[in-house]
């Protein structure tokens, strides 16, 4: 993702100011500009890029209210101000503030994706970071900083903690200390008529346009199978099926829609349809339930690397949280009652259980996932959860250490991950060479 970054930014730099660029991880932007046309970052202030979305598209992204004076949304790129930006509204809130538009028979709404601030900017953001000293509430680059730009801003976003980390009183002091800071600030846009944004964040999206004949998938030329020893050659596993940089030995079944990356899956090894594989050693028999999310990481605890392994369903929505213990219930897991499965497993339901105490009760911060002394046996741990609740039969966890994903982030160790990789690669390019020598 960061050289596809990397390729698609390449040309910014040379008609760009001092100052910053901010981009996901998550998402891709590719576009087409007439040949006399050229992405500038010269302005003062902050300068986004624009895509045109449908509304519901719009709904869960930044949409910007453009001011319509000298904006015609034809040709290839155009420049606009804007009045306001609109973070994840609703299709009401669209219309009543002016954003939507109409290209040809159809409406539409210009979401964001990278945005520019030049220096000044960045230079003013670094003092106040500076003067606040410790920031112990969640800053969101986006919504954060670009709800306070344009003619058209008002503060009321200040108040709204939805999905945010931090107590909901400091969140709100530190935005409107920002808002007071970024207000009357220039929002430049960049609006590229003709181009596409794909966001790839969700389990769902990244199936979608890694698996299925996707519009992505068929512009950047992806391959079924990228670097890795594959059970089948690409023409026998099929186009839904996507291999990255992974070893998959021959007799493993992978189903179609699935997507194995950075792994190490064994002969004996099923997994089923539209699941995703990432970092994982699987060298037993084992059978991986379709539509099934499952992950490795390394963790070093008081100095001692370890692993654990996270599984949900593709579906699962880990941002969900309830107020109340008593209202674990209405969590799920797998399609199941979180509360059934903590039966299942033995688990108690109590603040301890959270690693956030019970202050956001949910699949995030639910410690369940066993720390274990190899990666294999972690992936092995995890998947017998997950046959335990589909097949509503007890699996003890209360002998184990257990992590919630919060606290897997926290305590990852990328190097020791990042070794597991290497090791991949070189067992890739060993056979690679083996099968050059025997040609």
């Amino acid at each position: 993702m960061l050289e596809l970054k990397l390729a698609m930014y390449i040309d910014f730099p040379a008609h760009m100011k001092p100052g910053v660029l901010v981009t996901c991880s998550d998402d891709i932007e590719l576009y087409s500009t007439g040949a006399a046309e050229t992405v500038t970052f010269d302005r003062p202030g902050f300068t986004a890029l624009a895509h045109p979305s449908d509304l519901t598209v719009g709904t869960t992204h930044g949409v910007f209210v453009l001011d319509p004076c000298g904006f015609t949304g034809k040709g290839g790129l155009e420049y606009a101000s804007c009045r306001q930006f609109l973070h994840k509204p609703d299709v009401g809130t669209m219309r009543e503030r002016g954003a939507v538009c109409t290209r040809g028979n159809s409406e539409c709404v210009y979401t964001d994706s990278i945005f520019y601030m030049d220096h000044s900017i960045a230079k003013q953001l670094l003092m106040f970071y500076k003067q606040m000293g410790t920031v112990c509430c969640e800053i969101d680059a986006y919504g954060d900083f670009l709800q306070a730009l344009g003619p058209g801003a008002t503060p009321d976003y200040t108040k709204s903690t939805g999905n945010m980390a931090g107590e909901g009183s400091q969140l709100a002091e530190v935005r409107q200390k920002l808002y007071s800071l970024l207000k009357g600030t220039a929002l430049n846009v960049i609006v590229l008529n003709n181009s596409k944004f794909y966001h790839i964040g969700s389990t769902q999206e990244y199936l979608f346009h890694f698996t299925s004949d996707s519009k992505l998938r068929f512009e950047l030329d992806l391959l079924p199978v990228a670097f890795s020893i594959s059970c089948g050659e690409p023409g026998t596993l099929g186009q839904s099926v996507s291999v990255i940089q992974s070893v998959a030995q021959p007799g493993c079944c992978l189903g179609p829609g699935s997507i194995v990356e950075y792994s190490r899956i064994g002969p004996e090894v099923s997994v089923g349809s539209g699941c995703i594989i990432s970092g994982s050693q699987i060298d037993w028999k084992a059978d991986v339930p379709s539509r099934c999310f499952l992950t490795s990481l390394s963790v070093k605890i008081s100095s001692q690397v370890q692993y654990v392994s996270m599984v949900f369903g593709v579906e699962d929505d880990l941002k969900r949280t309830v107020d109340l213990l008593s209202d674990v219930h209405l969590l799920r897991f797998c399609g199941a009652s979180l509360a059934q499965c903590l039966h299942l497993w033995g688990l108690q339901v109590s603040e301890q259980l959270f690693s956030s105490g019970s202050s956001r009760l949910g699949l995030w911060t639910a410690r369940i996932f066993p720390v274990c002394s190899t990666l294999s046996e972690s992936a092995r741990m995890s998947l017998k959860m997950l046959n335990s609740v589909q097949q509503m039969s007890a699996f003890a966890l209360n002998g184990f250490t257990l992590l919630s994903v919060e606290e897997m982030l926290a305590y990852k160790d990328v190097g020791d991950m990042l070794e597991f990789r290497k090791q991949i690669y070189d067992e890739i390019c060993l056979q690679r060479s083996k099968e050059k020598s025997d040609v």
